[in-house]
């Protein structure tokens, strides 16, 4: 595997983000999320026009979206297309690049590569529309595969000033005045207003450097550390961790669990499993002081079928049992 990475740079502020890159052609085997999942996920319901539209198209505000018991956006390929306007700080891993974005940006996802996103800080604001490529079909005069922000390799991402992310909010207001009218024609004004937005990403041609990283271990490393942390804290006893083997994390980065764990030893001199178990050990001594929750209702919620094994986890990690921990 290699591994790149560039700056883009933000027009006239100076503002940058810099992009890792991985080469790893299995990560885009990823099983496509379909919009039906999509639905059920996000609102648990499927809208009643889904399967009549050739080219299926939605927009949404983000902040209806997130925060608390909003599902996680797992790492995997969409089988649709998705602009999204986003504000705060948050690190996106897209297909074989990772970059954080602190402020305003438009930022583009194609079907073709997997994708997804971390809040670094609670907050996040602004909009996503989501379509089908059919919902294009015969309306641009290229390709959406070949335009700069969905082609292969291309930038998906374009930090926006103050101006330039007012320009945009308007044109997702209309979107969102649009979604629900009568208007007979409203799929011609929203193809329209799309299109308005990949051309305000076009026309701000951000600069980009482009050099070879040394070290390819460290990159998936950091990704396995994100995802990682991203679990916690465990904030109900209702929720139980989704990832905590190093199989659960190698199918989620699209690696060979072999590659990761060498990558993972290589980088930080500990087993892939050593970092899992210091990391559950680390929550449990949190909910054990900090919680009324009984030991079983702990050491469900961190993954455990039986509360013997929680105990016996738990003691080979502190030499003490959960009980006599709590008791100290």
């Amino acid at each position: 595997m290699l591994i790149f990475t560039f700056r883009v740079n933000a027009p006239r502020t100076g503002r940058g983000m810099v992009f890792a890159c991985l080469v790893n052609p299995s990560s885009l085997m990823a099983t496509a999320e379909t919009l039906e999942e999509f639905y059920q996920h996000k609102f648990n319901h499927l809208p009643g026009n889904l399967g009549r539209q050739t080219g299926h198209f939605n927009v949404f505000r983000v902040e209806d979206c997130v925060g608390e018991g909003a599902t996680p956006v797992r790492y995997s390929r969409r089988d649709f297309y998705k602009i999204s306007l986003i504000r705060g700080d948050n690190i996106y891993h897209y297909a074989d690049k990772s970059l954080r974005v602190a402020g305003s940006a438009l930022l583009f996802f194609n079907p073709q590569v997997p994708y997804t996103w971390q809040p670094v800080a609670a907050g996040s604001t602004g909009f996503f529309c989501i379509f089908k490529a059919g919902f294009f079909t015969g309306q641009v005069r290229t390709n959406l595969a070949h335009l700069p922000m969905f082609a292969p390799g291309g930038k998906p991402a374009y930090f926006l000033d103050p101006p330039q992310d007012q320009q945009a909010s308007r044109i997702f207001e209309k979107m969102l005045g649009e979604i629900d009218s009568d208007y007979p024609y409203k799929h011609d004004l929203l193809r329209n207003y799309v299109t308005e937005l990949m051309h305000t990403a076009l026309k701000l041609q951000p600069s980009e450097t482009l050099y070879q990283h040394p070290d390819a271990n460290s990159r998936i490393t950091a990704i396995f550390t994100e995802l990682l942390e991203r679990q916690f804290p465990i904030e109900s006893p209702a929720r139980r961790l989704a990832m905590r083997s190093a199989r659960d994390f190698a199918e989620q980065l699209a690696v060979h669990v072999n590659h990761l764990n060498r990558a993972v030893k290589q980088t930080t001199g500990k087993t892939t499993t050593e970092h899992i178990a210091q990391r559950l050990t680390g929550e449990a001594i949190a909910l054990l002081k900090h919680t009324d929750w009984n030991i079983s209702e702990i050491g469900y919620c961190l993954g455990f079928e039986e509360p013997a094994h929680f105990n016996n986890f738990f003691k080979k990690q502190t030499t003490v049992p959960p009980s006599a921990y709590r008791a100290v």
